[in-house]
């Protein structure tokens, strides 16, 4: 046997099984017991009553017209042509009765098609097409992408070194006279923004500053990082003791069991809502330091957060790729959007929230960004909009500003600005690394608009911030939208 198994190879073998097996369950066939008679006349008749029902309730409500009008079955059009007849189904039938036989609205039938009867056709009972049928056969022009808005190109401006590890967070003050950016070197630095001059740096956490948000309502700056701690900064204490360069924490926030991420404010109420490595996002009371909810759903870290005074109040994206919408006052999932295929690490929300474009018809919307690609999204349920493909990298950060420019910002230090509204490309750039440093130091770890949206703020891998504006000198003449129509996109869940 051993010989045997030796002289063949493998896929011999293999077929020699299938055949034995063929074999088997073919002589065991003529054993098998009758099929009943009763199942598969059933059977049969439970096909044709789905296949011919209709027609045959059609002929017999035929003739049951047929015996009270006395007129026959095989009258033009049939008796139902009869009842509610109007004068444009007299029009609509004289015109066909003059075509030629074997022709329907000027086009040329086959035989056997042209002498069918008119009645068993839908939208034909009056021997005509109905309005609806004739609104299906109008010509209708392929839906065309609009022609996307003309921005000016943005440039580097300004180069701002001080941090000796990554920067990997930066937020605007509301009044947008001042910026603070938080890095790997544990400390978190205040910025002038218009002459970029350091003002103040504020020292407590023991590790990588990862978030960092200052509130519109209160003089309150957070921060939070690797170090599981987020902290509350009194800005006004703060003001008082720069040129003692001493800082004054006035609230800690305790819950998170590993590194936090990021953290978003809400607009309206005093909340405060924080993510990070433990896969959990966490609301929090501003002024208690309550841990009012703790969202849980995620599988994996969650990178992102941001939130908005109408629903879902808060969105959180993870790395195991999937976007959730939240109620806040419940604490639980209202939707979980599963369309992205890898990590899902930066949400930002469209600025005007409250205005509506012809394109989407939409309120209010939010981007996603993905390695794969960038999503646009509606709330409240999440639908999905549309893919901007192209930024082939793995995406840190997105920013987007009023005049629908939206910025995309990655690993490898590559910038991409989108036309929000169309998701066209308008520019692509490449972040320079600053002088000593490798080329493979570029990478955007974060990025914010001031609140003029002119100003573009990114946090970089190379140590520094950059600070870009719009090209004042720029055009549509010098700088034109190289943009050809075409067919819509279908969209790509």
């Amino acid at each position: 046997m051993g010989e045997d198994i030796q002289k063949h190879s493998v896929h011999t073998l293999v077929f020699r099984s299938l055949k034995r097996t063929h074999d088997m369950f073919l002589s065991e066939e003529g054993s098998l017991p009758p099929l009943d008679p009763k199942a598969v006349s059933a059977w049969r008749s439970s096909k044709a009553k789905d296949t011919y029902g209709p027609i045959v309730e059609l002929v017999k409500k035929q003739q049951e017209i047929a015996k009270k009008t006395g007129l026959p079955t095989n009258y033009p059009g049939g008796p139902l042509a009869l009842t509610n007849k109007s004068e444009q189904d007299v029009e609509t039938s004289q015109t066909l009765a003059l075509m030629p036989s074997g022709t329907v609205g000027g086009h040329q039938m086959p035989q056997s098609t042209a002498n069918v009867s008119a009645v068993g056709i839908p939208g034909y009972a009056s021997g005509g097409p109905t309005h609806n049928s004739t609104q299906s056969l109008i010509t209708r022009k392929a839906p065309t992408m609009p022609k996307p808005q003309w921005h000016p190109p943005w440039k580097l401006c300004r180069v701002i070194s001080g941090h000796i590890g990554w920067v990997r967070c930066v937020a605007v003050d509301p009044t947008n006279e001042w910026f603070c950016t938080g890095s790997a070197d544990r400390v978190i630095k205040i910025w002038d923004l218009a002459s970029g001059r350091l003002k103040l740096s504020l020292t407590g956490h023991v590790s990588t500053v990862r978030a960092l948000q200052v509130s519109p309502r209160h003089p309150y700056l957070f921060s939070a990082g690797e170090d599981r701690q987020v902290k509350c900064w009194d800005l006004e204490y703060n003001k008082v003791a720069i040129s003692l360069s001493i800082y004054y924490v006035i609230r800690h926030y305790h819950g998170h069991l590993s590194a936090v991420y990021s953290m978003a404010l809400h607009p309206t109420i005093d909340v405060l809502v924080t993510c990070g490595r433990d896969s959990t996002a966490r609301v929090w009371d501003m002024r208690t330091k309550a841990n009012i909810h703790t969202l849980t759903g995620h599988t994996n870290t969650v990178a992102s957060v941001v939130c908005q005074a109408a629903e879902p109040q808060i969105i959180t994206s993870s790395h195991d790729s999937t976007i959730r919408l939240w109620d806040l006052a419940a604490g639980k999932s209202m939707a979980t959007l599963t369309n992205h295929k890898k990590s899902v690490r930066a949400v930002a929300m469209h600025p005007n929230l409250y205005k509506a474009y012809d394109l989407f018809h939409y309120k209010y919307m939010f981007a996603s960004a993905s390695p794969d690609n960038i999503k646009q999204w509606k709330c409240p349920e999440g639908k999905f909009i549309q893919n901007l493909s192209g930024h082939n990298a793995i995406l840190n950060c997105l920013a987007i500003n009023a005049d629908n420019v939206m910025v995309s910002g990655a690993d490898n230090g590559s910038l991409h600005f989108w036309d929000f509204k169309t998701g066209y490309n308008f520019q692509r750039s490449q972040a320079p690394v600053q002088p000593g440093s490798m080329d493979s130091e570029a990478g955007v770890f974060a990025m914010a608009f001031d609140h003029s949206g002119s100003r573009l703020i990114t946090a970089e891998a190379d140590k520094t911030i950059k600070i870009y504006k719009e090209d004042d000198e720029a055009n549509e003449e010098t700088h034109p939208i190289n943009w050809k129509p075409d067919l819509l996109k279908r969209r790509r869940y």
